[in-house]
């Protein structure tokens, strides 16, 4: 009888969302926490939850302080504006969030210079900062702030060791720089680097910390740093238009995420590493990044056609990221399942023998949405084609063995 009932059971039909860790949604337990929470005005400063949250934040890091904004890119941007001065310049990774992905806001907020150091996968070293800093003179910026992203979004989650941090600290001590933490997967390096925010926070000047990737939050970033940083910071929100009033049921939301969703970031690892295990020798994989956390990149191979692999894993439920040309990303979050990893898995052997998508298989027509960016909109294939070129990209977009991994794409900014 048993038998019979699991037969009669429809197909699992779930799309598992696989694009970013940002689409995760909040947990019935977190729902029940941010409908109970007790609020107030924030922008008055006397929001009890947001209080508790920022509190709980600053301690946690080691800090004086926090401030809870809507989102990384507001932290991240009001940080370099309390930093620095217009005219001075920072120093980040190449491929830094940043830099890439905040809408030019180094420049359009504080007026300030990027100095972009060539990274290994999205870290930089202490050698590279001491020697990128300016001499004093006129003719010259001023080298104010260093910026390290942790872990990095286009490297593939990569993350730094303690000790090449504290490394970059003590060169900006010696110098006189601020160290600014982009941290919007922070948790992810503490869930397998072997330090804490314990740890990290004493390092830097001023943290941005994330509540909603893979901690599950619906929204909201965390600003940390003494109380005389976060007193300009608060003005700064207000500025950008970043004060909230009733802002407790989101922050009771960080609340639980930093009290429960902490430990199980290394399940989010254990699936990606098993969705890594699966692309390694598939037909239509040229090069696979290191999956360091919950990141998995991958070089669409020669041939084959990257845009059309992505609408085979779509109409099939899966949906994933293109980073760049011919450059495709799998990230696992809260609401991705053993079953999830299970089905994608299958699927990813699937495709590899799929007559449609097979190197010299006429391509398949895709909707109208997603064509727009075979003809050079928003990063797409044809857009800046020499330049792929050299990168190892093939006219189809899609990345050789030489391609580069962690290019730049305008829709995976996140934030």
């Amino acid at each position: 009888m048993t038998g019979a009932l699991e037969e009669a059971q429809p197909p699992r039909r779930k799309v598992i969302d696989l694009r970013s860790d940002t689409v995760t949604k909040p947990t019935a337990k977190m729902l029940q926490a941010m409908m109970s929470a007790e609020v107030g005005d924030d922008v008055w400063g006397d929001d009890p939850t947001v209080n508790a949250l920022q509190d709980y934040a600053a301690r946690l890091f080691g800090k004086e302080a926090g401030l809870f904004c809507p989102s990384g890119t507001m932290t991240n941007q009001i940080a370099i504006k309390v930093h620095t001065h217009p005219g001075d310049e920072l120093l980040c990774a190449d491929n830094s969030h940043i830099y890439l992905y905040e809408g030019g806001g180094i420049a359009f907020n504080s007026g300030v210079q990027p100095k972009l150091l060539p990274s290994n996968r999205g870290r930089i070293t202490a050698g590279q900062v001491a020697g990128a800093i300016n001499m004093e003179d006129s003719h010259f910026p001023t080298t104010r702030l260093v910026c390290l992203e942790n872990t990095a979004n286009k490297g593939g989650g990569s993350y730094y060791t303690l000790d090449e941090i504290k490394a970059i600290a003590e060169v900006c001590r010696t110098h006189g720089l601020k160290l600014h933490l982009d941290g919007a997967r922070v948790f992810n390096a503490f869930a397998e680097a072997g330090y804490g925010p314990g740890d990290l926070g004493p390092l830097f000047d001023s943290v941005s910390i994330c509540l909603s990737k893979g901690l599950g939050c619906p929204v909201g970033s965390l600003l940390l740093g003494t109380t005389d940083f976060i007193r300009r910071a608060h003005r700064i929100r207000k500025v950008l238009g970043g004060g909230m009033r009733q802002a407790g049921f989101l922050a009771a939301a960080g609340l639980y995420a930093l009290r429960n969703n902490v430990e199980r970031l290394r399940d989010d690892h254990a699936r990606a590493r098993r969705l890594g295990a699966a692309l390694q020798g598939l037909p239509y994989v040229s090069y696979l990044a290191p999956v360091d956390t919950n990141i998995a990149i991958f070089n669409v191979a020669p041939g084959w056609d990257a845009k059309a692999l992505a609408e085979w894993f779509r109409s099939r439920g899966v949906l994933l990221s293109t980073m760049a040309p011919g450059v495709l990303r799998l990230v696992t979050h809260l609401d991705v399942d053993e079953q999830d990893v299970d089905d994608v898995v299958q699927l990813l052997a699937a495709a590899a023998t799929a007559a449609e998508l097979a190197p010299g298989a006429a391509p398949t027509p895709l909707p109208a949405a997603t064509t727009a960016a075979a003809d050079g909109i928003n990063g797409g294939p044809k857009a800046g084609l020499e330049a792929g070129a050299k990168e190892g990209i093939d006219e189809a977009g899609n990345g050789g063995p030489g391609a580069c991994v962690g290019g730049v794409d305008p829709t995976a900014g996140e934030e």
